[in-house]
């Protein structure tokens, strides 16, 4: 228990409770009295705008926010109500603009493959087999059956380019590919012999378009209808490392193709070597080249053309008989494949006739 526990507890009787309530009472009432005097006094001394202290007889002038006097206006600027605000415009009814209707395409034909592309293993093998022209074949990596191994051997003997991708790329195409894609010819290759064939019909020198390493099928459609337009016998162009007869080559000839026969071969060099031996003269485009106002084109002939960056390559400039360049003038350092090409067509058409 603790020290300070009183346990002799007086008990307090009525007249103590008494006498103690009225003392509180006085006290209370005194401290009231005290209370509203000071209020009357803080009442007065504000009306000066002074407020003085009773300790020590000083005042105190009183700052605008304790209460000092307020600007002119200030007061009414707030007392004064704010005019009612306009109740804002409605917007004005546009109609929605119509959207034009476009029909959605079936979903059958919505997704079909190209028509050159073949897929599954069947296809490409029943294609190799009746001779069509294949652009390329592209096998996914991994191990492969037995069946895409004889694709395989039946695309080297025909000379197909084989490529070797990855299974998503082949996803990317199409979903039913079994392994092997193939890319097949928008149009039917011709060999050399059907063109040297067909100047002999028509009693005429053998004029050829050779391209060399020409990627762009824009390119390539653009020469072929240009070759067309100067009578040329046809287009030879190398199974590697150049475009072949694509869609967008086909349609680039804006239907010279039918009239044009354009062959694929194998190696270029050795095609090149085998003209010059039936009596063709080679002249290639080449910048160390010279002039070619200064050549004289005439009878059986051949014109080597190169791609833009690199050009003709060295073994095919040692096979040929002439090398012509083209001036030029300005700023730029080379002509696109297609005009300089269409240049020299027109130019060994000038000499021919």
């Amino acid at each position: 228990m603790p020290f300070y526990q009183d346990f002799n507890k007086k008990k307090m009787t009525r007249k103590d409770h008494l006498r103690a309530e009225s003392k509180w009472e006085e006290e209370g009432t005194r401290y009231r009295r005290s209370t509203a005097k000071t209020e009357e006094q803080r009442r007065e001394n504000s009306k000066d705008g002074y407020k003085k202290d009773s300790r020590f007889g000083k005042s105190y002038e009183k700052s605008s926010y304790q209460g000092a006097p307020r600007k002119e206006g200030y007061s009414k600027r707030f007392e004064e109500k704010p005019a009612p605000r306009k109740p804002a415009p409605k917007p004005e009814h546009r109609p929605a603009p119509k959207k034009e209707f476009r029909p959605e395409p079936p979903k059958d034909e919505a997704f079909l493959p190209p028509e050159n592309l073949l897929s599954g293993r069947n296809p490409i093998r029943e294609a190799i087999k009746s001779g069509r022209d294949i652009e390329k074949l592209l096998v996914a990596k991994g191990d492969l059956s037995g069946t895409a191994k004889e694709i395989i051997s039946m695309a080297r003997e025909r000379h197909i380019p084989i490529q070797t991708v990855d299974r998503s790329r082949l996803d990317e195409i199409t979903k039913n590919h079994q392994g092997m894609l193939a890319f097949a010819s928008a149009y039917r290759y011709y060999d050399v012999e059907d063109m040297l064939a067909e100047a002999q019909e028509k009693n005429e020198a053998p004029f050829l378009i050779v391209l060399d390493g020409v990627t762009d099928p824009q390119n390539l459609g653009a020469i072929i209808r240009t070759a067309a337009c100067v009578g040329a016998h046809g287009v030879i162009v190398p199974e590697r490392r150049a475009v072949g007869l694509t869609p967008s080559a086909v349609k680039a000839s804006a239907g010279a193709i039918e009239t044009v026969k354009v062959a694929r071969v194998t190696n270029l060099t050795r095609t090149l070597e085998t003209l010059k031996k039936q009596g063709v003269w080679l002249y290639a485009a080449d910048m160390d080249g010279e002039d070619y106002r200064k050549v004289s084109f005439s009878g059986p002939m051949a014109l080597i053309v190169g791609a833009e960056g690199e050009g003709v390559s060295r073994l095919v400039l040692e096979a040929c008989d002439y090398k012509v360049s083209l001036p030029m003038r300005g700023g730029v350092g080379s002509l696109n494949a297609s005009v300089a090409a269409g240049i020299l067509m027109y130019v060994a058409l000038n000499g021919r006739e």
